[in-house]
């Protein structure tokens, strides 16, 4: 794939995906990040070769798929799924749950089950949602079908936008997270408050916010799968990294966050 990154930022070979998940995935970190949620009833999720196009050969009709995992009892089982597809990306389903099995079968939406309990409010922030002098708008990078690639000057415009968002944010809600994307960034909303909040109240704040150029359909909980913590973002080679509010600053995508593989 002829995608262009900030130099040092490359698409991961399979073997090291699997170097980095036999390794160093930090299961102990995973969990303590995800303390608010039952594990048993949280969904997780793996794409296999969406955007690198690498991936094995006998997963060749699945690997643009969301592969949805709810049969594990932890972490551990999470981690044979993800040792067994060697993914580009890891997910889990911002949904809570009362029971997870219960969803296996259910036509439902989700949005109108007593087994639904509500939805964790999040906030992408990612290069191709900002104008650069080099790249252009949105629109122009659709029309490239390159929505991928990134340069350090729209990685420095999402990240001013993820300060100024989450200084926003803080007048509101008291307890949240910033995670380093791989590409952008991820706000998570932990007040209880939020997790209650509708699909109405939900659009209304992915409208109210998206002059900082946020991925809408995720604020608004059309799209509930998010980037798991500390997994491998194999687009670029580097962790999806939990950050506190004042590293935003002065991160760097170019020497942060760089599994083993890319530092030897």
């Amino acid at each position: 794939m002829k995608y262009k990154f900030p130099r040092g930022m490359r698409i991961s070979k399979l073997e090291e995906r699997e170097k980095f998940y036999r390794e160093e995935f930090d299961l102990v970190k995973v969990e303590n990040w995800l303390s608010w949620r039952d594990i048993r009833n949280t969904a997780f999720a793996v794409i296999i070769g969406r955007k690198t196009n690498v991936y094995l050969q006998k997963f060749y009709e699945k690997k643009d798929k969301a592969l949805i995992i709810t049969d594990h009892k932890d972490l551990n089982g999470v981690l044979d799924y993800i040792l067994y597809y060697l993914p580009e990306g890891v997910y889990y389903d911002r949904n809570l749950y009362r029971d997870l099995s219960l969803c296996e079968n259910c036509s439902k939406d989700c949005w109108d089950c007593e087994n639904f309990l509500g939805q964790e409010l999040a906030f992408d922030l990612d290069p191709e949602n900002v104008d650069c002098p080099y790249h252009g708008s949105l629109e122009d990078k659709v029309a490239r079908k390159d929505t991928v690639s990134f340069c350090m000057i729209e990685f420095k415009k999402v990240r001013k936008n993820a300060l100024r968002l989450f200084g926003e944010l803080s007048k509101e809600y008291k307890k949240m997270e910033v995670v380093f994307s791989g590409r952008g960034f991820h706000i998570h909303v932990l007040d209880e408050k939020a997790f209650k909040l509708s699909r109405e109240e939900r659009r209304e704040i992915a409208e109210q916010y998206s002059n900082f150029g946020i991925d809408e359909w995720v604020t608004s909980g059309e799209m509930r799968l998010i980037r798991l913590p500390y997994s491998l973002n194999a687009l670029v080679s580097r962790i999806c990294e939990p950050l506190r509010p004042d590293e935003l600053h002065f991160f760097d995508p170019r020497f942060r966050a760089k599994p083993s593989f890319m530092r030897s």
